[in-house]
C-alpha cells in the first residue's frame, strides 16, 4: 500500500522589516496569519505596525491601516513622519489609511468584517492592520460572536493572502476569546528599573515555528523599532570544535615566554583582572599591536577614548595609528550612559562578523555589568557571548577592574572564572616602602604555563616582565623592576 503524497505546502514567511524581530520569530511572520500585538499606550504598537506597512510597501507590497477608536490619521502621520522608514510617496497607493469606527458603531462586527474584506480585495493588500481591537471586542455581544469574527477574519486572510495584525491595549494576562483563535501574540512593554527604564518585546504565542522565548530588549530610534534578541537565547549552542586554532602572541615577548606554545591559544577567552593603573589596558594594546590585515583586531571599550588609546600606544612604541590606517585595527568606543546589555553584545558580534576580526579586546567588563538590569544574567550572557566569538574565529582578551588598589587577595565578581579559558592577575604590592606591579597567571585551560609571582615594568617599550627574555634576547633584572626603575634598554 502506498502512502498518498502530502498536499500540504510550506507556509511562506513575511519579513517584518524590524531589525532583530525576525530572529526572535524564527524567520518572520507567516503569510496570511492573524497576529495580536498587545501593549500599554506608549509601548510602541503604532510605530511597529506602521514600520510593518512601509516595509511591505518598499518590498513592492500593499498595506492598509484601519483604525477604530485611535488617534486621527493626520496626527499619526505627524508623529511618524520623522522616522526614516516613513515614505510619503507610498500614500495612498501602497499604504492606505481608513477609519472604520463609524461602521462598527452602526453595523457592528458584521459591518466591520465587510469593510475589511473589501479593503483586502480592492487594494490587493498583503498586510492589514486593525488598530483598536478593544473597541471591536466591546462591540461583540458575546465571546462567541468575537470568536466568529476572528474566524471569518482568518478565512478572509487566507483567501486574499493577507497577513493581519490586531493592535490592542488590553492585558494579555487575562485569557480572552480572541487569544485562542489567532496564530500569534506579541506583547510590548516598558518597565522601570529604579531610575532607568527598558523596553522589551515578548512572543507569548507563535504557531508553526519555534520562536525565541522570554523577553527581548528593544529601542525606539529615529529608524523605528529595533529588537535585540537576548544573547543567551540566540547563541545558546556551544561552538563547534575547530581544527588546530593555533596560538596568538600576546604582543609581550616576556609573557609569551611564560606560556606553552608562546602565546594565547587561538579562539580562547581570557580575562585580565587588576585594580586601576596596573596595566590592563596596556596588556590589551600589546595584544592588538600584533594585528594585521590577515588577522584584524578590534578594541571594544568604555572608559578611554580612541584618542587617548592612540596616545598611550605612541608612548609605548606601539603602532596603533599605522594599524588603524591600514585597516588592521578598529577602535569602538561606547561612552558611559544607559545602555542596553544585549544591544552592546550584538554591536560587538556584528563588528566581528563584518570586519572578520580575529583579535578582540573588551576593555572594561564593568561597562557591560553596569548595563545589566538583571545582574543574574551576567554569567550566562558572557558564557554565550564568548562561545559565539570563539565560533566566529576570534580570540578574546577582556579586562576587569577590582576595587582594592594595593593587596594580594582578589575576589572575582559575577562568576567570571567560569566563562573564561585563561585568567591573569595584575596587582600592586607594597614591599619595604616601595610599591611594585606583579603579574600572576592563574588559569590556562589545556595549556601549561609558568607559575609564580612575576614583577613587571611599564615604560617606553611597553610591558616587560622581570627575569624573562625580551624580544632582543636580553634578560630584565628582577631588582630593577621591583624598585620601579626602568630596565637597562627602556
Amino acid at each position: 500500500m502506498t502512502m498518498p503524497s502530502s498536499t500540504l505546502t510550506t507556509l511562506q514567511r513575511l519579513s517584518s522589516g524590524v531589525p532583530g524581530l525576525d530572529q526572535v520569530l524564527g524567520g518572520g511572520f507567516f503569510q496570511a496569519g492573524v497576529y495580536i500585538v498587545h501593549g500599554l499606550p506608549g509601548s510602541g504598537k503604532t510605530i511597529l505596525a506602521n514600520q510593518l506597512c512601509y516595509h511591505q510597501a518598499e518590498q513592492g507590497g500593499r498595506a492598509v491601516y484601519v483604525t477604530l477608536l485611535a488617534e486621527s490619521h493626520s496626527r499619526m502621520l505627524q508623529h511618524i513622519h520623522t522616522l526614516s522608514f516613513f515614505d510619503e510617496t507610498a500614500i495612498p497607493e501602497r499604504v492606505s489609511y481608513l477609519s472604520a469606527f463609524n461602521v462598527l458603531e452602526a453595523d457592528g462586527l458584521k459591518g466591520l468584517m465587510t469593510v475589511l474584506r473589501q479593503e483586502m480585495r480592492s487594494l490587493a493588500a498583503n498586510v492589514l492592520v486593525l488598530d483598536g481591537l478593544v473597541a471591536a471586542a466591546e462591540a461583540a455581544p458575546t465571546d462567541r460572536d468575537l470568536k466568529k469574527f476572528i474566524h471569518e477574519l482568518q478565512t478572509s486572510a487566507v483567501f486574499h493572502g493577507c497577513t493581519v495584525f490586531l493592535l490592542t491595549s488590553g492585558t494579555p494576562q487575562r485569557i480572552s476569546a480572541e487569544h485562542t483563535m489567532v496564530d500569534g501574540i506579541l506583547e510590548l512593554e516598558e518597565r522601570l528599573y529604579e531610575a532607568r527604564s527598558e523596553r522589551a518585546i515578548q512572543v507569548r504565542k507563535f504557531r508553526g515555528a519555534a520562536s525565541l522565548r522570554g523577553k527581548h530588549p528593544l529601542r525606539i530610534t529615529d529608524a523605528g523599532l529595533q529588537v535585540f534578541p537576548r544573547i543567551e537565547s540566540m547563541f545558546a549552542k556551544p561552538p563547534e570544535p575547530q581544527e588546530e586554532p593555533g596560538v596568538l602572541s600576546t604582543g609581550i615577548a616576556t609573557l609569551d615566554a611564560m606560556i606553552e606554545g608562546g602565546g594565547l591559544p587561538g579562539c580562547s577567552a581570557s580575562v585580565v583582572v587588576g585594580s586601576t593603573g596596573t596595566g590592563k589596558t596596556t596588556m590589551g594594546l600589546h595584544f592588538l599591536s600584533r594585528s594585521s590585515t590577515e588577522e584584524p583586531g578590534l578594541l571594544f571599550g568604555f572608559f578611554e577614548s580612541p584618542g587617548r588609546l592612540r596616545a598611550k600606544g605612541r608612548k609605548m612604541g606601539l603602532n596603533i595609528d599605522a594599524l588603524e590606517a591600514s585597516g588592521a585595527l578598529h577602535l569602538m568606543w561606547t561612552s558611559q550612559g544607559e545602555h542596553v546589555l544585549d544591544e552592546m553584545g550584538h554591536r560587538l558580534l556584528d563588528a566581528v562578523q563584518r570586519l572578520n576580526i580575529k583579535r578582540v579586546v573588551i576593555d572594561g567588563l564593568s561597562g557591560f555589568f553596569e548595563s545589566a538590569v538583571h545582574p543574574e544574567r551576567i554569567t550566562r550572557y558572557f558564557s554565550c557571548l564568548a562561545n559565539e566569538l570563539r565560533r566566529r574565529g576570534a580570540t578574546v582578551l577582556m579586562t576587569l577592574e577590582t576595587r582594592d588598589v594595593v593587596g594580594s587577595l582578589v575576589s572575582l565578581p559575577y562568576g567570571v572564572s567560569g566563562f573564561v579559558d585563561n585568567l591573569f592577575f595584575l596587582r600592586f604590592v607594597e614591599d619595604q616602602g616601595h610599591v611594585k606591579r606583579l603579574l600572576t597567571v592563574t588559569k590556562m585551560r589545556d595549556t601549561q604555563f609558568e607559575l609564580g609571582l612575576h614583577a613587571f615594568h611599564i615604560g617606553n617599550q611597553g610591558m616587560l616582565i622581570a627575569g624573562l627574555h625580551t624580544a632582543n634576547g636580553d634578560v630584565i633584572p628582577s631588582a630593577s623592576v621591583a624598585s620601579g626603575s626602568p630596565p637597562p634598554d627602556a
